[in-house]
């Protein structure tokens, strides 16, 4: 993302929260972010908070604080939806007091709740912080149903009404002054020519509907919400971009037929620095799944795909794609929505000789290994979609666009 951030005028994050954790590496600097898009490290590209999102006001403003600490200018680049929903204090108690959350995996930053409150027509929004009567009316209903939660679950803390107000109402006099009809200003950027990038905070199989349910986030991941998380259009999107791993990950709970057995799970994840940026918790390993990635082709209509981390398998002996799973004599090839099924499922796979050399010098396709072309090019076989990128490292100039 950092990459074509480069490109556009404006980056928009159309879905999630806090729960995401994009890392970008710059020089010797690394930066994490967590609502912001990735945009704002580009000078000059302006950056918005969709009306999608559910965003937490504290840690945003701490991303921002740190930002500009390291030199990053964010004045008048910074766009909030008016529309976007707020994460309050006690959305973040009920997700970390929830047994089902724990279940799920999620991260405890109150994105589920605060999406539940946005689904139940009772969520706060950026625009209720210009009104401080309808504000207090909200944010009493809110806790009173918080601490009603967290009194069942047997939790030991309770929201506060005062302490909510003490922190929206000294938060609001910023956050309000970011605050736009962002899919008005989005609109009016395209129809003046600027390039927009729609950004994303999870993966396709992390979406509501079209996930591996119940392990999933609450919103849309996928291309559909991209649009409706603007304020925009759909007919404005023109390309969609896939950006997966050349093997595959998961965090928290739910099926990973592809998951590797120890030592080599461990090997790999060490290799790849797979822990959570958000959260720290290690993320589970697999080889790469050719069903997950080609159903994530076709309910993105993906026109392209950015292949990640594939300088991660450069040391390994052999190398495994999925292509199918077994489940008792019967034989899928597409991703099924039946998570009982995907318990069961063994993956079928192709296996392919490792390279055994490093490509983190690679500039340009002709200067991989002869194995690793070969393994990219069952990978795009495999998924139904081109591949337009490939890293070899985390560094700007690691990145080899197989773009005309």
């Amino acid at each position: 993302m950092d990459v074509l951030a480069e490109q556009a005028d404006w980056v928009v994050r159309y879905q999630g929260g806090a729960n995401a954790g994009h890392t970008v590496h710059i020089g010797d600097k690394s930066f994490i972010l967590h609502q912001i898009p990735s945009g704002i490290l580009h000078p000059g590209v302006r950056c918005a908070i969709g009306n999608g999102v559910v965003m937490d006001p504290e840690t945003l403003f701490t991303e921002v604080d740190e930002l500009v600490a390291d030199g990053v200018d964010v004045e008048g680049r910074l766009y909030v939806s008016e529309r976007a929903h707020l994460v309050m204090p006690y959305h973040k108690l009920v997700d970390k007091a929830s047994a089902a959350s724990k279940a799920i995996g999620t991260t405890g930053r109150g994105i589920g709740p605060a999406y539940e409150d946005k689904v139940a027509r009772r969520g706060v929004r950026v625009l209720d912080l210009r009104n401080s009567g309808r504000l207090r009316e909200l944010v009493t209903a809110g806790v009173e149903r918080a601490n009603a939660q967290l009194e069942r679950s047997g939790a030991d803390v309770r929201a506060s009404v005062e302490h909510t107000m003490q922190v929206l109402e000294s938060l609001a006099p910023r956050l309000l002054g970011l605050a736009e009809d962002v899919g008005l200003c989005v609109h009016r950027a395209i129809k003046g020519g600027a390039a927009v990038l729609l950004e994303g905070a999870q993966g396709s199989l992390l979406d509501i509907d079209h996930g591996t349910y119940p392990f999933v986030t609450s919103s849309n991941t996928t291309v559909g919400g991209a649009a409706t998380g603007v304020g925009i259009s759909p007919m404005a999107l023109n390309a969609a971009l896939g950006v997966v791993k050349a093997y595959t990950t998961r965090v928290g709970n739910g099926p990973l037929p592809t998951e590797l057995e120890e030592p080599l799970h461990s090997h790999v994840r060490q290799l790849g620095h797979e822990f959570g940026a958000t959260t720290g918790r290690p993320r589970r390993c697999g080889w790469f799944d050719g069903v997950v990635v080609k159903y994530a082709a076709r309910v993105n209509g993906l026109t392209g795909l950015a292949i990640t981390k594939l300088d991660v398998l450069d040391t390994l002996d052999e190398l495994a794609v999925c292509t199918g799973y077994k489940v008792g004599g019967d034989v899928y090839t597409e991703f099924p929505a039946d998570l009982a099924l995907l318990e069961q499922a063994e993956p079928i796979y192709e296996w392919f000789p490792g390279w055994k050399q490093s490509t983190q010098g690679a500039r340009s396709l002709s200067d991989l290994p002869p194995a690793a072309r070969a393994y990219l090019d069952r990978l795009e076989q495999l998924c139904e979609a081109p591949i337009a990128f490939v890293s070899v490292g985390t560094r700007r100039d690691q990145i080899i666009s197989l773009k005309a």
